[in-house]
């Protein structure tokens, strides 16, 4: 097992930086998750691990060793990508094992791996199948199979959910979670999909321009993001900004967004005062925008009138898309709101879980 370090990395190509200084420590085991959005530098700095793209500056590390110049096939790491990259002529007990037998293992060495692997999976049924005979989710457990097989010490796994339907997606990310508990590998997964990283990562690293925003557990993120970026990349829909002023009045500290103004919370206000009279970035969650006939206790609650633009009752809740003014945002509410198209209501912003970055900078005002 082993742990991944990148140095200072860097990766040009021509005028571009498609990673920009890329400094992180993944630590033996862990399951590191790197997202953003498509271009942002994730699945460079994987192939830079991986040893299929050359670094441009820095070192990359895996364990105590540098692998700047260690070619891919010694660095001791399996990748699975997007792609299944199957043999067609071959079944998949041969899929899974032409790697091993390219490095001449021994048989026996080779139908234990591939067996335990199978197992692992739920394939051993499979094994005699070839690619063609196999539903995609199966496919992909065949890709990551190989990659099983070779027990390395990092997993690389490049957007290997893309290809699946979303029922199939939610089904394997389960099995890779899984997986990971099993193996006690460390994994290095890249993904534009928020929701996976969620729900995977021990951590999550967020990229955008090839520059790290910031890397940390999915609840910080999600709590305490470091700026207006990764606040809305994170959380599903994503956060509701709306361009505001700080505005001192006598003792009080108001957000003063035009169409609405609400006071932040007396014991919350020092944070803020330093920066009165700036232009800012309201932000809040549509989780943390209620109802008030139905509003959760211990909430800091704050009237927002607003018109009803759409409504998508999803079951256990209800998506509201609101306008206030020039403001258009978005509610999540309990499933027992009812509401009418273009109804005036009252709705409660929670003020606990509200965020203020400022405009110029975008970074998070704490």
């Amino acid at each position: 097992m082993a742990s991944v370090t990148y140095e200072h990395v860097y990766k040009r190509f021509g005028d571009v930086i498609a990673v920009n200084d890329l400094d992180i420590h993944v630590e033996d085991k862990e399951f590191l998750v790197l997202v953003g959005p498509s271009g942002c530098g994730k699945s460079t700095a994987l192939r830079l691990l991986a040893g299929l793209e050359e670094i441009s500056e820095g070192q990359i590390r895996i364990g105590d060793r540098v692998v700047n110049d260690v070619a891919p096939k010694d660095r001791d790491i399996a990748m699975v990508f997007q792609s299944y990259a199957l043999y067609p002529h071959m079944s998949v007990y041969d899929n899974m094992a032409f790697g091993l037998k390219l490095r001449k293992m021994d048989k026996a060495e080779i139908a234990r791996r591939v067996n335990k692997a199978a197992d692992i999976l739920g394939i051993e049924p499979l094994l005699k199948r070839k690619p063609r005979q196999l539903s995609g989710g199966q496919r992909q457990r065949v890709a990551v199979g190989r990659a099983i097989v070779r027990e390395p010490n990092v997993f690389l796994l490049d957007e290997p959910l893309s290809n699946l339907d979303a029922k199939l997606r939610v089904q394997t990310r389960a099995e890779i979670s899984k997986l990971h508990k099993e193996l006690q590998t460390t994994f290095i997964y890249v993904t534009h999909d928020q929701v996976e990283a969620m729900t995977m990562a021990t951590r999550i690293a967020v990229m955008n321009a090839g520059l790290l925003q910031q890397i940390d557990s999915p609840q910080n993120l999600y709590d305490h993001p470091n700026n207006k970026f990764v606040a809305g990349f994170i959380g599903s829909p994503a956060m509701n900004f709306f361009d505001a002023r700080l505005v001192k009045d006598n003792d009080a500290l108001y957000i003063d967004a035009g169409e609405f103004s609400i006071q932040i919370p007396k014991d919350r206000a020092a944070v803020y005062l330093p920066h009165a009279g700036k232009a800012v970035t309201f932000g809040i969650r549509p989780e943390d925008i209620h109802n008030p006939e139905f509003t959760p206790p211990d909430i800091i609650p704050a009237r927002v009138e607003s018109k009803v633009d759409v409504t998508e009752l999803m079951g256990n809740e209800v998506f509201v898309y609101l306008t206030a003014g020039k403001h258009s945002y978005v509610a999540r509410v309990d499933p027992r709101s009812r509401y009418a198209l273009d109804e005036n209501v009252q709705l409660a912003f929670n003020l606990a879980n509200m965020h203020i970055f400022d405009r110029e900078t975008e970074q998070a005002i704490r």
